[in-house]
C-alpha cells in the first residue's frame, strides 16, 4: 500500500509538471496557483521516491551477491545488505513524514494575541515577557513582526497585546503556543519574597485574505474614538482609534496603536478576519471525534499548556510532559528545543494515525 501510494503520487507529479508547462494553464492564475502549490508538496516526495526506487534495486542486486560462490564477495554483500536495509527503514520513515497531508495554514503568516489572566500586575508583566520572548524568537529566525494593537500598563506590562509575524513556516512553530501559560516567580514588588502564581492566555491565528472570509457590511458596527495611553499629542485630539463589532458573533476588535484611523481600521479588519476564520476551523474540528484530531491539545485558551517556574529554573509543557531547565535562555527567545519537541511529538502522533 505504501509503495502504491508513492507510485500514484509520482504519476500525479509528472502530470502536474506537464500542465505547468502549458501556456493556457500559466495564463489562468487561479489554476496556476493551485498547481504550483501541489507541485511544491509533491516535489520532495517524488525526489525521495526516485532515490527509494534505486535503493530497492541495490538491495535486490546485493541479495543476489549474497549467494556468490566467491567467499570475499559474499562477505562484502552481507555487510552491504544490512547497511542498505537500515537505509531503507530510515528512508521509509522520512517518506511517511512527507506523506502526512500538509496543514492548510502551513504557508500563512500569523497573528498572536497575548492577554493577562489571573495575577493582576504580575500577569500584565508576564504578557510583556512573553511578547519579548516571541519577538526575540522571531528575530532569531529572520522573520518580521508588527504590533497591531496594545493596551500597556505601568512597569512595562500589558493587559493585552496583538501582533503579526510574517515569515516562512511561522504557523508551524507557533501553532502549539495556544492556551494558558502559567508563571511561578517572586514579583519585584513582593517584599516578603513569596512565590506568586499568575497566568496569561495566548491565541494564535493564521492570517487570512479577504477572499477566505466573507464579512458583510450589515453585520458590522464601527465606532471611532480617541486613543488612550502612550502615543503622543494626537491621543487627546483625534478620533484615530477604531472599534469593530461583528454583530452575528459578538466579536469586538479594537485598534489604537496607529496615529491614522485608516491604518487602525485596516489592522482591526485583519484581526477580525483571522478570528472569524479560526471560529470556522474550530467548528469543523468539533465534528471530528477526539481520536481523529491530529494536534497537541485543543487550542483552547483555557487549557493550561505550560508552566514557567523561575525558582526551579524549569519550564514544563504539560501536553507532552517535557521540561527544559534553561528558563533565562528561553525567555530570551531560545524556543527551538521546545518547539522542535512539540513538532516531533505531533509528527509521531500523525504517523500512528495515518494509513501510510
Amino acid at each position: 500500500m505504501f509503495l502504491e501510494k508513492l507510485k500514484s503520487l509520482n504519476s500525479l507529479f509528472e502530470e502536474i509538471e506537464k500542465k505547468l508547462s502549458n501556456s493556457s494553464v500559466v495564463s489562468n492564475q487561479e489554476e496556476y496557483k493551485k498547481l504550483t502549490k501541489q507541485y511544491s508538496y509533491l516535489h520532495p516526495i517524488t525526489e525521495k521516491y526516485i532515490r527509494y526506487s534505486k535503493l530497492l534495486d541495490d538491495i535486490k542486486n546485493t541479495e543476489k551477491l549474497k549467494e556468490s560462490v566467491d567467499a570475499e564477495i559474499k562477505e562484502i554483500a552481507f555487510v552491504e545488505y544490512d547497511d542498505l536495509i537500515e537505509k531503507q527503514r530510515k528512508m521509509e520513515t522520512e517518506m511517511k513524514v512527507l506523506l502526512i497531508p500538509p496543514d492548510p495554514n502551513e504557508d500563512k503568516n500569523i497573528i498572536v494575541e497575548i492577554r493577562a489572566g489571573t495575577g493582576g500586575d504580575e500577569a500584565a508583566l508576564f504578557v510583556g515577557d512573553l511578547y519579548r520572548m516571541y519577538t526575540r524568537f522571531t528575530e532569531r529566525n529572520g522573520w518580521k513582526y508588527e504590533v497591531l494593537d496594545s493596551n500597556p500598563t505601568g512597569l512595562g506590562g500589558y493587559k493585552e497585546i496583538v501582533f503579526e509575524i510574517n515569515g516562512s513556516k511561522v504557523w508551524r512553530c507557533f501553532k502549539f503556543e495556544r492556551g494558558a501559560h502559567r508563571v511561578q516567580r517572586i514579583p519585584e514588588t513582593e517584599a516578603s519574597g513569596r512565590v506568586h502564581t499568575s497566568a496569561v492566555t495566548v491565541a494564535v491565528f493564521p492570517e487570512v485574505e479577504e477572499v477566505d472570509v466573507e464579512i458583510k457590511k450589515e453585520d458590522l458596527r464601527i465606532d471611532t474614538y480617541r486613543a488612550s495611553g502612550a502615543g503622543g499629542q494626537h491621543v487627546n485630539k483625534t478620533d484615530s482609534a477604531v472599534r469593530i463589532t461583528h454583530l452575528p458573533t459578538g466579536l469586538v476588535i479594537a485598534c489604537q496603536d496607529e496615529r491614522s484611523q485608516i491604518k487602525n481600521r485596516a489592522k482591526a479588519f485583519k484581526v477580525l478576519r483571522a478570528k472569524l476564520y479560526e471560529q470556522r476551523i474550530l467548528e469543523s474540528e468539533k465534528q471530528l471525534s477526539d481520536d481523529r484530531k491530529q494536534q497537541i491539545g485543543s487550542g483552547d485558551r483555557s487549557e493550561k499548556i505550560r508552566t514557567y517556574n523561575f525558582p526551579q529554573n524549569r519550564i514544563t509543557d504539560h501536553r507532552i510532559g517535557y521540561s527544559v531547565y534553561n528558563i533565562a535562555e528561553v525567555m530570551d527567545g531560545d524556543l527551538s528545543e521546545l518547539v522542535n519537541k512539540l513538532i516531533e511529538v505531533d509528527v509521531e502522533s500523525k504517523l500512528k494515525e495515518s494509513n501510510v
